[in-house]
């Protein structure tokens, strides 16, 4: 007899009507083209098509007047170019030119899954047994590119939730470069990314100050390019150090937005590729303060670079690169410390489960520990984790996903020793959640997947996404599943 698996007949879809408002990027001379044609128009004409814009798009964005002036002072160059001063420009024209380099796109259209949840910060009208949460998604769309977006809902006694309802004038963050690096700490990092030759490497270091925002390495390297004839490899380091600086920033979003409509989309070079599997949980310090962390993944197209997200309140985030051994897909921080040091599950190699520790939270370059490696069928391609582990009496309680043949991947568990997490108390021996026959078709077919869970009630709540299409959730007993990952049970 196995364990009891509950799904639940509640879905999490895609929002195809949920758009964001973004530049549509053509070169500089079809660019100039645009303008000219535009400016040709008759002033009838001008004032027509932008009346005809805006009754078409206002009620789909929360400023459509804004996005397309944005999107106007991108094309300042092409304007000087054109020998055309901006300021003389109408206002009706600048709207116009700014909205032929604008374009919708639906953030969802494609997929959405991978999702984590934790318990809100904001727990306000809710009544006994029940708790408001925070769920994230992985949101896919035109050309595969993914963003984190959010819902909230309460999840009452009976395990059931209620999503509040869903906002489509969807808010892209304001965007802040202002983190000051340390100079050793960012050539660490670089050269871990790099090795480039000895004349360059002293050449950048006699001109990076010891501390330095965005701006100020910008002018660095523009200074180091006019004064150096450089190699085509000292082109590349060149590249790769504003490639990592633009990995550190800080987004804040306006107040009046639901948690719906605010969307972490691509913003830094590392991460025009997407933003894949945030691992979200709620962390909890000495003083039992709670800041939540979510580990990612950023991708430009050819490096993958993890990162760490925090928040205090889902309005204001922080993003710092996470460096070290541990800097692989599908990390995942302790709620808590353990032993006095931060501790993360890893999968550095791809195939089997670490845990590993640190002093800091963005440095791991202490000695891993392996927890889980293939043992049978269902994960002989590889074993990692569905999120951060969860703190019960008995364990760390470790949703664990695995991959066997077809490249099935399935959710299992294991517990680990809350003293000493490299100590395996138990591991499930046959999956706790497979895809049955109306999960198992989609984008990816015969997948499941998950990335944070939270115990409510006394139960296991596991959203998880099927077939890297659309996501639900299943509830298990925390009694039942532990009492079998000990050995007390029938599983």
């Amino acid at each position: 007899m196995g364990i009891t698996v509950n799904r639940k007949n509640i879905l999490f879809k895609p929002k195809l009507d949920r758009v964001l408002a973004r530049r549509f990027n053509l070169s500089p001379e079809r660019s100039k083209r645009i303008i000219q044609r535009v400016l040709a128009l008759s002033d009838e004409q001008k004032n027509s098509l932008i009346t005809q814009i805006l009754r078409n798009y206002a009620r789909r964005h929360r400023s459509v007047l804004n996005v397309l002036e944005r999107n106007f002072k991108f094309k300042e160059q092409e304007l000087k170019d054109l020998k055309i001063d901006s300021k003389k420009l109408s206002d009706v024209e600048k709207l116009l030119i700014g909205s032929f380099f604008t374009m919708e796109y639906s953030i969802e259209a494609a997929a959405y899954f991978n999702p984590s949840i934790v318990i809100s910060p904001d727990q306000s009208q809710t009544h006994e047994g029940e708790k408001r949460v925070i769920l994230s998604f992985r949101a896919v769309g035109e050309g595969h590119l993914s963003s984190i977006v959010f819902r909230s809902g309460i999840i009452d006694k009976n395990l059931n939730i209620e999503l509040d309802e869903v906002g489509i004038l969807l808010d892209k963050p304001k965007h802040v470069k202002n983190y000051r690096y340390k100079k050793d700490d960012f050539m660490e990092k670089l050269l871990q990314l790099h090795n480039p030759e000895k004349k360059i490497l002293k050449i950048v270091e006699d001109k990076i100050a010891d501390t330095f925002i965005y701006d100020e390495l910008v002018r660095f390297i523009k200074e180091i390019e006019e004064e150096n004839e450089l190699t085509h490899d000292s082109q590349i380091l060149m590249q790769q150090m504003l490639w990592l600086a633009s990995s550190h920033y800080e987004i804040a979003y306006s107040l009046d937005t639901s948690i719906s409509e605010r969307v972490i989309f691509p913003i830094s070079d590392t991460e025009k590729n997407g933003i894949e599997d945030a691992r979200f949980v709620a962390y909890k310090d000495s003083k039992g303060r709670i800041t939540y962390y979510a580990t990612y993944t950023a991708y430009d197209g050819h490096s993958i670079l993890p990162k760490l997200l925090s928040t205090k309140d889902f309005l204001n985030f922080k993003i710092h690169p996470i460096n070290g051994k541990i800097a692989n897909k599908g990390a995942a921080l302790f709620p808590r410390k353990v032993n006095g040091k931060y501790a993360m599950l890893c999968r550095v190699d791809g195939e089997n489960s670490y845990v590993s520790f640190s002093d800091t939270l963005t440095n791991w370059h202490e000695e891993i520990h392996l927890v889980a490696e293939p043992e049978f069928p269902w994960e002989f391609i590889q074993v990692g984790n569905c999120g951060s582990p969860l703190e019960t009496e008995k364990g760390w309680l470790v949703i664990t996903h695995s991959v066997g043949p077809m490249r099935e991947y399935v959710i299992g568990a294991m517990l680990l020793d809350l003293k000493d997490p490299t100590k395996v108390l138990g591991k499930l021996t046959e999956p706790l959640l497979f895809a049955n026959e109306e999960e198992r078709n989609g984008y990816v077919p015969n997948v499941l997947y998950s990335c944070g869970q939270i115990i409510h009630n006394n139960h296991l709540i596991l959203p998880y996404a099927y077939s890297d299409h659309e996501s639900t959730y299943a509830t298990i007993s925390i009694d039942e599943l532990l009492d079998t990952l000990l050995g007390n049970g029938d599983h």
